[in-house]
């Protein structure tokens, strides 16, 4: 995970309603006016998908929307992804309007620059796994040669090498999703949109996937919005969180913002049984470096698990240091112990 907030936005979306009906111009109105979803259900037959959401990606980083059944956070992605049209509000990718683009020019841009993996992996199963890691650009007229030599690698990024033959059905479940997450990659997209791809595998499968995620962010550090209903993969995985629900963000932040500071009742809740000690790191503890002597030195981004028995055997303070080597503070166990109590 990368967690720069210099990067430029890549990816931004302004005030986007999805209201599914016939009569949004009345739904829209009765929940500005502060009308429930099933208020609005109930006089307009409209259901309120999305309401109002703005956001900021940026380039590189990891977003992850999170919510429950029924949250909206689906229908959010298919909005910003252009798979489904917003009923108001705008979608812009390096600056440019989405929203506004007449259809040949969107097709053009979602080939060329946004890439997709869905739960239910979608591949072709009477194609080869390299021709289904191939499709996209196949589809930009690539030249047999240079695609199947670009999925080539891009299989082989994903552990698959050997299986470029296969057909899907031969694969498991985990592996059918390497070859969606393959077939994703190889149109070198600016962002990737993941809506639950992980979540109707069994656990270990599905450790192993986010795991083999977190490998080729850190190598390739591609743009990418990714949508859950499991807070732990959401802390695992993201830069920066959104909790959503009834079709609007409670909150925004890092993992350590949600755990410490939450906003809502409703965002406390999620936060509540996860253990703090392996989301929160030095980085959250440390105070300003200062000319006292250090024991020993941690880096920043270490976990507050791995934290403890260092500051159990060094004298304190211990330095904390960033990944150039550079001292950015120090932490002890009082700062430690003060916001575990404050993050209960």
């Amino acid at each position: 995970m990368s967690n720069d907030a210099d990067r430029p936005v890549c990816l931004e979306a302004k005030g986007v309603w999805k209201v599914f009906g016939a009569k949004t111009d009345a739904a829209i109105q009765m929940s500005n006016a502060g009308s429930t979803r099933a208020e609005v259900l109930k006089a307009t037959g409209c259901t309120i998908g999305v309401k109002d959401v703005s956001l900021q990606v940026q380039r590189g980083e990891t977003f992850v929307v999170m919510g429950l059944s029924g949250s909206g956070k689906s229908t959010l992605v298919r909005c910003i992804a252009q798979l489904t049209d917003s009923t108001l509000g705008n979608v812009l990718l390096d600056g440019e309007d989405l929203t506004a683009m007449d259809s040949s020019s969107l097709r053009e841009v979602r080939r060329q620059k946004l890439s997709m993996v869905f739960q239910h992996f979608g591949l072709f199963p009477h194609r080869t796994v390299i021709d289904n890691a191939a499709y996209g650009l196949e589809v930009q007229k690539v030249p047999k040669s240079q695609r199947l030599e670009r999925a080539r690698d891009v299989l082989s990024e994903v552990g698959l090498q050997g299986y470029e033959l296969h057909y899907p059905g031969q694969l498991s479940g985990g592996m059918q999703q390497r070859v969606g997450l393959a077939r994703a990659l190889t149109v070198d997209p600016e962002i990737l949109f993941f809506d639950e791809p992980f979540s109707a595998l069994d656990p270990l499968i599905r450790r192993d996937m986010q795991d083999q995620l977190l490998d080729l962010q850190q190598r390739l550090q591609r743009t990418i919005v990714f949508i859950t209903h499991d807070f732990a993969e959401a802390i695992k995985l993201g830069d920066r969180i959104a909790i959503m629900k009834d079709g609007v963000f409670d909150q925004v932040g890092t993992a350590s913002e949600l755990i410490t500071e939450p906003a809502t009742d409703y965002v406390r809740e999620f936060t509540e049984d996860i253990p703090k000690t392996k989301v929160l790191t030095a980085a959250d503890v440390m105070s300003a470096p200062t000319d006292t002597a250090m024991s020993g030195t941690v880096h920043a981004s270490d976990t507050i698990e791995s934290l403890l028995p260092v500051l159990l055997k060094h004298g304190e303070p211990v330095g904390v240091v960033d990944a150039s080597g550079q001292t950015v503070g120090i932490v002890n166990r009082a700062a430690v112990a003060d916001l575990l109590a404050g993050a209960q």
